[in-house]
């Protein structure tokens, strides 16, 4: 038996150098740990905040603004203590601040660490006056710190509105355009009553409201943008002046008979419009002249088993353009309806889609006329711009003259028309969000279109004698 082997491990006792720099370092450490950082007290020390100005554009008395902010930042190395932020109106402004998450008028002895910032957050509620123009409001932010002040500047656009709650039009009644409407909830107009719509209103619908017609809707404007009727959203400061779904929308029900708009603009809703069943009457359910539809998060021109006629109207920018299901009459004359992915919505469907069956499957007939239209949309995934589909075996005529269009429709009649081409619109400029839907001197539009007598174009501008084809004449 091997006899066991024993290793021996022999220690050194550390050296007192080791020792003493050990204590130094922790001792050190000690007190860097233990130091306050100190307050910059320097009339140079700086101090930027991220914009000189807010500006709120159009806000409606009593309904507020939205709320913007900026950011003040210590670039220092030191802490920086500012020794008042204050609301230069106090506490009569119409502006209201917040500071670091606290709400006041003024603020002191406020500490931001080195190069770090803190937000201060502006919102805007003008009280009515007795102005019927719009009037201009400013006011400002004082920022002192070591002997110094610096301003931030405010601004505002105050305008006075006839504000609607949850309204209901229960007779006969007129608007005039003296001051803009405000709808808060919704407006209803009901069965048998007509709300007449002066030219040069402007409505607009605040977050989820809808206009719903069970009566009759009359709103008449003029070729000028001074006398134009405007349906929108009521939040006019930029980014949200144009966002799709911003309100609901129009909607024409069962009871509601020969409604018209003309020289009328709905934007920036969720379905446009929405016209349902046959009118009561011999006239169509909706008649739309020199209207335009924009930028609707869903449709813009929603049909069901309905009755629509429209002569030179855009239909521009939505999800779905036009949008007609289970059956119903429709004509349509010099419309220009045209799809871009932009900035908002994405083109992922047909610009034109009929079919003749609704959701709970009912089956109606169908007849729709398409005469001296643009159907186009940008080079995306969609390759048929007008999509037709007949379910059952009920009259299903389409009919399509004169019109230019993208794709290969088989099942649709065409006459004189122009397939698979560029209608070369003057702008399209989806990044910058920028359409203009006027032709430019070469497009295929220009004196393409059939004779039906229509005299004006979209912009009250006169026909020739040979019309374009789309919703806009040609001019020189």
């Amino acid at each position: 038996m091997k006899a066991e082997e024993i290793y021996f491990h022999t220690f050194e006792p550390m050296k007192s150098s080791h020792i003493f720099f050990l204590l130094l370092t922790a001792i050190g450490s000690f007190f860097i740990s233990c130091k306050k950082t100190t307050f910059t007290t320097s009339p140079n020390a700086l101090l930027f905040t991220s914009e000189d100005a807010l500006h709120f554009d159009t806000v409606f008395t009593t309904v507020g603004s939205i709320t913007q902010s900026f950011k003040i930042f210590n670039a220092n190395d030191q802490k920086l203590r500012i020794s008042n932020i204050e609301l230069a109106g106090g506490s009569s402004s119409v502006f209201k601040i917040n500071v670091d998450g606290t709400t006041g008028t003024a603020f002191s002895n406020i500490e931001i660490a080195p190069n770090d910032s803190i937000y201060v957050f502006v919102a805007a509620t003008i009280d009515p006056g007795n102005s019927s123009n719009p009037f201009f409001i400013q006011d400002s932010i004082q920022i002192e710190y070591n002997g110094n002040q610096k301003i931030v500047q405010l601004d505002a656009y105050g305008q006075n509105a006839n504000f609607l709650t949850n309204a209901k039009v229960t007779k006969d009644t007129a608007w005039s355009n003296e001051l803009p409407f405000i709808i808060l909830g919704g407006l209803t107009i009901e069965e048998g009553n007509t709300l007449t719509i002066e030219k040069g209103t402007n409505i607009y619908a605040h977050a989820g409201a809808t206009i719903t017609v069970n009566g009759t809707l009359k709103a008449i404007g003029e070729k000028y943008d001074s006398t134009r009727i405007i349906f929108r959203n009521d939040r006019l400061d930029d980014y949200y002046k144009d966002l799709p779904a911003s309100w609901q929308g129009m909607v024409f029900t069962e009871s509601s008979i020969s409604n018209e708009l003309s020289f009328a603009s709905i934007l920036n809703a969720t379905n446009a419009i929405v016209v349902r069943n046959p009118s009561a009457n011999s006239n169509p359910k909706l008649t739309m002249q020199q209207s335009i539809i924009d930028n609707a998060s869903n449709a813009g021109l929603y049909g069901i088993y309905s009755s629509i006629d429209a002569v030179n109207c855009l239909i521009s920018n939505c999800t779905e353009n036009i949008k007609i299901v289970a059956g119903g009459n429709y004509n349509f004359n010099h419309c220009t309806v045209a799809a871009y992915s932009n900035l908002f919505l994405t083109h992922d469907n047909p610009v034109l889609s009929i079919t003749d069956i609704d959701d709970n499957n009912q089956i109606f007939p169908l007849t729709a006329n398409f005469a001296n239209s643009v159907f186009y949309g940008d080079d995306g995934i969609v390759t048929d711009e007008i999509i037709l589909q007949q379910t059952g075996s009920n009259i299903f005529d389409v009919s399509f003259e004169n019109v230019l269009y993208k794709g290969n429709t088989a099942n649709g009649n065409f006459i004189n028309s122009i397939q698979n081409t560029d209608p070369l619109f003057v702008t399209v400029d989806a990044f910058e969000n920028i359409f203009n839907f006027l032709l430019q001197e070469n497009s295929p539009c220009i004196d393409a279109g059939k004779s039906t007598g229509t005299m004006i174009d979209l912009n009250g501008n006169e026909r020739d004698a040979n019309e374009d084809i789309g919703c806009y004449e040609y001019r020189q």
